[in-house]
């Protein structure tokens, strides 16, 4: 509980950042501001979720390199994903014009979204370096069984986000733009109070990084053989939410906008179980780490207590007030309008998809890596199926029922692969 609690709160913070966008947006006046902020953000979780593998993977690995208690295995693994983050940052920021094009061409938004989304993603993508190493420190820390610290930072990024957001847009009078300057400032700061943390907490581990070692990636091919199967695992994630997002907007500005809001309640959700996911990392990878499969197990059985308690307390609440949520988000009427006639959607996703966000945590602590590519590859081609097989009647029902699909196979499948093969392995 002293690091699953405080990963929670961190990942209630961390939706904020949506949220607050999406908040600011749909009081700007018009719905297009929703729809841009969703696009926006969307080109910018393209290219952070290919590079999920930084959190996760070092998260695991640090984990078990904690359990196991290999000082130079805790070195090694901060080094090579903190480099390669900065790395893949520089180039977002350098090839940031025909990165534009492509993903606003992929996502096919209406010519007034495009033009905002574009103005935001000029903003916000110079923040790329920040991102990407923050994702890194923060899973060596969880790794070494910090959770508090990456809370500190999430906490922190969003309440700067906010108030500078609100500066901007409305003391500044940027409008739309202020609101990717405020998600600027806020990742930039949150990366240096990282780096800071890793300093302070760990000195003795700071001073042995050697940014020449960084460069020789001898030895490290258990690193890449894990962040590869999640990098491509995410680039399956990534296809399938690329797909909402366009097939949202070919239903006009109105539904994506509903969409958005709807994603952001999943997302919210999402962030919940997260927190527990990531306690599950730590932990599962520490017991693992050190060969402790009893207390491992009791772990997974645990996680699974507190995902069930979080996700009925969100099944209540989306069902019994969907009309005041929605009316937060915006205040255009016909947006919420529309938006009651999807709403229970909002309470089926939690339901179907919580075992998945458990699992995650477990594989990742355990490593699993393969395990965790072929449930969402698996459930990627079930979308698909069930998106192009459904009647084109049912609209926009169609594509929840898809992506409930989508959700649902994960679960199934990664329960299968544990009960089939690590339950009977290590027991």
């Amino acid at each position: 509980m002293a690091i699953s609690l405080p990963a929670i709160v961190a990942n209630i913070a961390e939706p904020l950042l949506g949220l607050l966008d999406t908040g600011i947006a749909g009081h700007l006046g018009a719905p297009q501001f929703i729809g841009a902020v969703a696009v926006g953000a969307m080109m910018m979780n393209v290219l952070y979720w290919n590079f999920g593998f930084l959190r996760m993977s070092t998260s695991g690995l640090t984990a078990q390199a904690f359990g196991s208690g290999s000082h130079q295995a805790q070195v090694d693994t901060l080094e090579r994903s903190s480099t390669i983050a900065l790395i893949a940052g520089i180039a977002m920021v350098a090839l940031q014009v025909p990165i534009r094009w492509f993903l606003l061409w992929l996502m096919a938004p209406s010519a007034e979204v495009s033009a905002l989304a574009a103005t935001y993603f000029t903003i916000v993508v110079w923040g790329a370096p920040a991102v990407l190493l923050t994702m890194s420190l923060k899973g060596w820390l969880l790794g070494m069984q910090d959770s508090r610290s990456p809370m500190i930072i999430s906490i922190g990024v969003n309440v700067l986000n906010v108030i500078v957001s609100l500066i901007a847009v409305y003391s500044l009078d940027m409008g739309f733009k202020g609101i990717a300057v405020g998600t600027l400032v806020s990742v930039w700061a949150g990366v240096i109070y990282a780096c800071w943390c890793v300093r302070k907490k760990f000195a003795k581990i700071a001073s042995s990084l050697r940014l020449a070692r960084a460069f020789n990636f001898k030895g490290s091919g258990r690193f890449f053989k894990v962040s590869s199967d999640i990098f491509v695992r995410c680039i399956f994630m990534l296809v399938v939410n690329l797909y909402f997002i366009r097939a949202g907007a070919s239903g006009g500005d109105i539904v994506l906008a509903v969409n958005t809001m709807m994603q952001q309640l999943f997302h919210l959700y999402s962030y919940f179980m997260d927190g527990i996911a990531f306690a599950g990392e730590a932990v599962v990878g520490k017991y693992y780490g050190a060969r402790d499969l009893s207390t491992m197990h009791r772990c997974v059985r645990w996680l699974f207590v507190w995902s069930t308690a979080i996700t009925a307390i969100f099944v209540i609440v989306y069902c019994l007030f969907p009309h005041p949520i929605f009316a937060l988000f915006t205040s255009q009427q016909q947006v919420v309008d529309v938006a009651m006639q999807y709403h229970w959607w909002c309470s089926i996703v939690p339901i179907v998809s919580m075992a998945a966000f458990v699992w995650d945590g477990v594989f990742i602590g355990v490593t699993a890596s393969r395990g965790m590519l072929t449930a969402v590859a698996t459930a990627c081609a079930v979308f698909f199926i069930f998106y192009f097989t459904l009647p084109s009647s049912w609209g926009n029902h169609t594509l929840w029922i898809a992506f409930i699909a989508f959700l649902s196979t994960r679960s199934l499948v990664q329960t299968i692969l544990w009960l089939h093969r690590w339950n009977k392995k290590y027991q």
